[in-house]
């Protein structure tokens, strides 16, 4: 699978009702997790809050998003990160230094509850970036 970038933006309490809309506005297939599902809430009132939900489109455009956790800061208008996707481990991870080079690493690049390789990061000038490695499919 080749390596990809895609938006991904941030909600407060309001991911699922976004998502649903877009997928309304573009079609194609919209999953949906909660922090419950990958036993990553830290707050039983977060449980059904959407930890990642991913719509593909027909014409190949993705859009992922995710509610904020209450303990994490949200301020509107600063809300979208940049995820780069996909198997190549060594590419990934090599985008993933040089961009965490001089900014800062907000999760490391490590195993994650749903079987991939993820981090996060914010580059030197101040843009948020997610990283996720899957296993390579034989």
């Amino acid at each position: 699978m080749k390596s990809t970038l895609n938006p991904y933006i941030s909600f407060r309490d309001n991911a699922r009702q976004a998502m649903e809309f877009y997928h309304s506005v573009f079609g194609g297939k919209l999953s949906l997790s909660t922090f419950k599902e990958f036993h990553a809430s830290q707050n039983p009132a977060e449980d059904d809050k959407i930890m990642h939900a991913m719509l593909e489109a027909p014409n190949g455009m993705v859009l992922m998003g995710a509610d904020t956790p209450g303990g994490m800061p949200y301020k509107e208008g600063s809300s979208i990160s940049i995820s780069l996707s996909g198997d190549d481990d060594a590419e990934l991870s090599g985008y993933f230094q040089k961009l965490s080079a001089g900014g800062v690493v907000s999760m490391p690049l490590e195993n994650a509850p749903w079987g991939d390789k993820f981090g996060m990061c914010t580059d030197s000038f101040g843009i948020n970036w997610m990283v996720n490695i899957s296993p390579r499919q034989s």
